[in-house]
């Protein structure tokens, strides 16, 4: 049966909003083209829960509204991809900020899924500001980033191969447990869980920076406070091999 495409028939602008990206998988189909143009395997592939007909209609949807564009990549590629236009690339602060959203709500599982492009975009929404200058190479299997870290900013460039003074391998959600969980990088290298080049301080410094947050939950949601509404909010890791 033909999907029909709703409305929510609101003058609200954020009503509006929802009828252009609101669609199921809509956003996580934005996520991953927010780090560059991919082609429609790449992008099924990040996004392995929708079907191809729907993703078809998804990026029909986003190419209509502006959010996406076709494109041909460069040599030696050479094929036809799809990319974000600067309606999309604007959705990027939004996407960081509904990551900093559900790490404070309950129920997440860390199990499920998860993408090389949402993990290093997760990073990026979860890095804390600390001081010092860092550049890791992630190989993720499907993709390979460089990221530079420096006083709370994550910079990411996707790359033909893993550089920086440190290189990170291995599958995202194993990343993830290395990233946000509490057992030390040097174990995790050991236990084989990823692999892990450079020097193991600093290797470890980097992934220091990086916490799953939570915002204050400590006064009533309906009651006055002396706490700034933008004040950092309180760590927390996720669940992983223990300590």
């Amino acid at each position: 049966m033909a999907e029909t495409r709703r409305s929510y028939g609101e003058g609200c602008i954020a009503a509006h909003a929802l009828d252009v990206i609101g669609d199921r998988w809509a956003l996580l189909v934005i996520r991953e083209l927010m780090l560059g143009p991919k082609r429609f395997g790449a992008i099924r592939a990040g996004v392995p829960g929708v079907a191809s007909n729907i993703l078809t209609r998804r990026l029909e949807e986003l190419e209509a509204a502006g959010i996406v564009a076709r494109r041909a990549l460069p040599a030696p590629a050479s094929a036809p991809a799809y990319d974000l236009t600067p309606h999309g690339a604007a959705l990027r602060p939004i996407l960081l900020a509904l990551c900093r959203w559900g790490a404070g709500m309950p129920g997440h599982d860390h199990t499920l899924p998860i993408s090389p492009t949402a993990l290093v975009l997760s990073m990026e929404s979860m890095i804390r500001p600390q001081p010092g200058r860092f550049t890791a190479g992630f190989d993720l299997g499907g993709e390979i980033f460089a990221l530079t870290a420096c006083s709370g900013r994550l910079r990411i460039r996707r790359s033909d191969a893993p550089d920086g003074e440190m290189v990170f391998a291995g599958a995202p959600n194993d990343m993830a447990v290395v990233i946000y969980g509490p057992a030390p990088l040097a174990r995790s290298a050991a236990d084989g869980r990823v692999s892990f080049t450079g020097d193991p301080a600093r290797g470890q410094g980097f992934v220091d920076l990086f916490r799953l947050e939570r915002p204050p939950t400590d006064a009533p949601t309906d009651a006055p406070t002396d706490t700034p509404t933008n004040a950092a909010p309180d760590p927390a890791r996720i669940e992983g091999e223990p300590a």
